[in-house]
């Protein structure tokens, strides 16, 4: 049976992939964003500015998330330090967006625990596998962090009519791909043989 961990030769300290690249400092401005998206967020007075304010950090940071994995695999810039801030970065990020807006009373507290139990967890066992190698992002992984995405910019921005239909929808269907691609995760990991 063929594992479902790809070897990473990319992050190979032998490669001599130098630590100071694009996806990197992407990651580091998607960290340096979040403190700067959580201020914006809640902030005491939510005029339509802030709002808007909060909605373009939160969306310029999560487009970084998408474009820094897809930019180090390509071309070869995989280091060992991304492999383990992108996922923190990522996870900050939304767990900081799931936070305020339940704060706010936008989005249920059950199904932010949820998430956050969920992106924590996956996080955690990529660091477990991480000597073994990487788990690639799979279709539904992909489609997860989109309508993640897509659900948070709708409920940040001061609009209303279809706009909360979308943000509805889209929470649903990203709960419903958290729930099971950590499943399918969870299985991957279970099947790669340890190397102690």
């Amino acid at each position: 049976m063929t594992s479902p961990l790809t070897p990473d030769h990319l992050g190979d300290p032998n490669n001599e992939v130098p630590v100071l690249n694009i996806p990197n400092l992407l990651t580091v401005a998607r960290l340096i964003m979040v403190p700067v998206f959580g201020y914006l967020v809640l902030a005491i007075e939510q005029t339509e500015a802030v709002q808007w304010a909060s909605a373009a950090v939160f969306l310029v940071a999560a487009l970084t998330d998408l474009v820094d994995g897809v930019w180090a695999r390509r071309y070869g810039l995989v280091t060992n330090f991304g492999k383990i801030a992108d996922p923190i970065a990522d996870k900050a990020l939304i767990g900081t967006a799931l936070v305020a807006l339940s704060i706010q009373g936008e989005i249920a507290w059950w199904v932010t625990g949820v998430i956050i139990f969920r992106e924590i967890a996956i996080t955690l066992l990529r660091f477990w596998v991480i000597k073994q190698g990487v788990i690639p992002a799979s279709r539904g992984g992909k489609l997860k962090t989109v309508s993640q995405i897509v659900a948070i910019v709708a409920f940040l921005l001061p609009l209303h009519g279809w706009i909360d239909a979308v943000a509805q929808m889209s929470l649903g269907v990203a709960l419903a791909l958290t729930i099971t691609t950590g499943v399918d995760y969870v299985l991957k990991a279970r099947i790669h043989p340890q190397n102690g």
